[in-house]
């Protein structure tokens, strides 16, 4: 079910279909205003839960991503357009899918979950990737959700084999003279051989060009992909990176993650398992990703740790909040939402905090880094990369703030910290979604709540 209320513009609905409010701008619980009803919509009670939501900021259509079907909704939640994706006949162990050849698996009627909702204004279509076959895209024109393509002839095509729907994120590159790019974000539950964890893709003119989804760059020993070594898997066996959001600024796209790791406690000679939040940046140009860089990220208040990353958003500071953290109003500012602690991913604790971070301060952070390994300190402290610690290697050149890397020192882990400022906490109903942005200079962040409340 999603809700807004008639007045509301469609921009509220953006923030991860939590869209129910009874809370007032201090706080107090209210009951909804009697003048301001909520439009709903409800999809046929058998298809299970919506999976994601994307707005064309051009003419307010909502493209919905639910079990076995893509929705085109009116800006007021009226149904324009219905496209059915699933169910179909296929097993999560067939590889590649039996579409492209013979499975010697059982086949059973599967449903088709969204796992990826994309707006490709460029070339006016939907990319709509799903679980059946091994995390296939549809691509559907915008108007009338009419099938353009559906890529499946090679393994570039299946982009991940996890029938979750919040397992996959993308971020469109566009370009005004030459083709976009796509760089997807996944978890590969298992099978790093199968799939990268971050990939950037061709995104063709021609839908159905047999190159659509391949990667950028491709030979023999390069490519533009990170794989996660088997050998990671033998240290922590249910070894994955969650992809929480992403975003393209400047001349890097950034990806915000959740990862475990093993950690010795203070005092004890165990390692034990913990989750840590880390932020993921790569050069758009980077065609080899030796660019690759991950810094750690977190939030603290009155001395509780707030680690496991719940939802992200990309925002500007606006004129009064950037005044306050020294800044320009146009500088970009991360909104997060953290729960508590960092050993629990699945039972995440209901203590939250909404924390914002300054983009700028982070690629500081980031080019401190580059800069000590490349004077050949320290080392790339990225274990799970590269199962042992690596010399970081010198190098005589100057390290700007866009600088991509070499063949030489990638990938590279920060192991400090970037702490972000906490603004405002909740103990018992944990926050789970962020959206912000700035009117008359103030910024504003709506924040989605567990119990399916919206706090402003």
């Amino acid at each position: 079910l999603i809700m807004l209320p008639a007045m509301w513009k469609w921009t509220c609905l953006v923030s991860h279909l939590l869209l129910s409010t009874t809370v007032s701008p201090l706080g107090r619980q209210q009951p909804p205003h009697p003048k301001r009803p909520f439009i709903t919509f409800s999809g046929e009670q058998a298809e299970g839960n919506f999976n994601h939501l994307v707005v064309d900021e051009r003419t307010g259509h909502i493209y919905l991503g639910a079990v076995n079907r893509i929705y085109k909704l009116s800006s007021d939640l009226k149904v324009l357009v219905t496209h059915e994706t699933g169910p179909d006949d296929d097993n999560p162990k067939c590889y590649p899918p039996r579409i492209v050849q013979t499975c010697n698996e059982p086949l059973t009627p599967t449903n088709n979950i969204n796992k990826m909702l994309l707006i490709d204004y460029k070339e006016n279509r939907l990319i709509a990737c799903g679980s059946l076959y091994q995390g296939i895209c549809k691509l559907l024109r915008l108007d009338d959700l009419f099938k353009l393509g559906e890529p499946f002839h090679k393994k570039e095509h299946y982009l991940s084999g996890v029938n979750e729907s919040g397992s996959v994120f993308g971020v469109i590159v566009s370009y005004s003279n030459m083709d976009d790019k796509l760089f997807i974000a996944t978890a590969v539950d298992g099978k790093p051989e199968y799939f990268p964890t971050i990939s950037s893709r061709k995104l063709t003119k021609n839908s159905e060009a047999d190159g659509m989804f391949a990667y950028v760059f491709h030979d023999e020993f390069v490519a533009s992909m990170i794989k996660i070594p088997s050998d990671t898997f033998t240290i922590i066996p249910d070894f994955d990176i969650y992809y929480i959001y992403g975003f393209s600024s400047g001349n890097f796209v950034y990806f915000l993650t959740l990862q475990p790791e093993m950690i010795s406690p203070p005092g004890s000679t165990t390692k034990e398992q913990v989750y840590t939040s880390k932020l993921v940046r790569l050069c758009k140009e980077d065609t080899a990703f030796n660019s690759y860089v991950e810094v750690p990220i977190g939030c603290e208040k009155n001395g509780v740790e707030y680690r496991l990353l719940q939802a992200a958003y990309l925002s500007k500071a606006g004129a009064i909040l950037a005044r306050s953290l020294g800044v320009g109003p146009e500088d970009d500012i991360l909104f997060t939402v953290f729960s508590k602690g960092q050993k629990r991913k699945m039972k995440s604790l209901d203590e939250s905090a909404l924390c914002i971070f300054v983009l700028k301060n982070i690629n500081d952070r980031i080019k401190d880094r580059l800069q000590s390994c490349y004077r050949g300190e320290g080392t790339l402290d990225l274990a799970w990369l590269k199962v042992k610690d690596i010399p970081c290697s010198s190098a005589l050149l100057t390290i700007d703030d866009n600088f991509c890397g070499l063949d030489m020192n990638a990938p590279l882990g920060v192991s400090s910290m970037v702490r972000g400022l906490p603004i405002f906490t909740e103990d018992g109903d944990r926050m789970t979604s962020v959206i912000a942005y700035v009117y008359k200079n103030h910024s504003l962040a709506f924040v989605g709540t567990k119990s399916g409340k919206l706090k402003k």
